[in-house]
C-alpha cells in the first residue's frame, strides 16, 4: 500500500486511470491498527484496486472534503470521483472489508 502525503498527490491519484482505494488511517487509532493485521490478503485478492494510504491527521481537508468521520474508512476512487466509502464502524472485521468489496463489484 502506497502512502500519499501531500493534496497534490492524493488529487493526482484519484483523477488517475484505474481504480483507486485510499484507506484513511492514524497512527494513534486501535482499530486502524486491528485493520492493518488483516488487510494484506484484502489487498492480494482485489488487486483491481491500487491502495493507498493516507493519514487523516496530516490530510485533514481531504479527510473533511470527502466526509471521512472516523477511522479506518476506505473510500474507491474512479476517474476523480468517490464512487464508494466503507465507513469506520462497518470496517472492524476481514469480513465486513470483503463484503463491502464484493457489494461494491456488481
Amino acid at each position: 500500500m502506497k502512502s500519499i502525503k501531500t493534496v497534490e498527490q492524493f488529487n493526482e491519484v484519484i483523477n488517475g486511470e484505474g481504480k483507486a482505494l485510499i484507506k484513511f488511517q492514524a497512527g494513534w487509532c486501535p482499530d486502524c491498527t486491528r485493520m492493518d493485521m488483516f488487510i494484506d490478503p484484502i489487498v492480494k485478492e482485489y488487486d483491481m484496486y491500487t491502495w493507498y494510504d493516507v493519514n487523516r491527521d496530516e490530510l485533514p481537508e481531504i479527510a473533511e472534503k470527502y466526509d471521512v468521520m472516523g477511522i479506518p474508512s476506505l473510500l474507491i476512487f474512479e476517474n476523480g470521483e468517490k464512487k464508494a466509502h466503507l465507513h469506520s464502524a462497518n470496517a472492524k472485521t476481514p469480513d465486513q472489508v470483503t463484503d463491502f468489496l464484493e457489494t461494491v463489484q456488481k
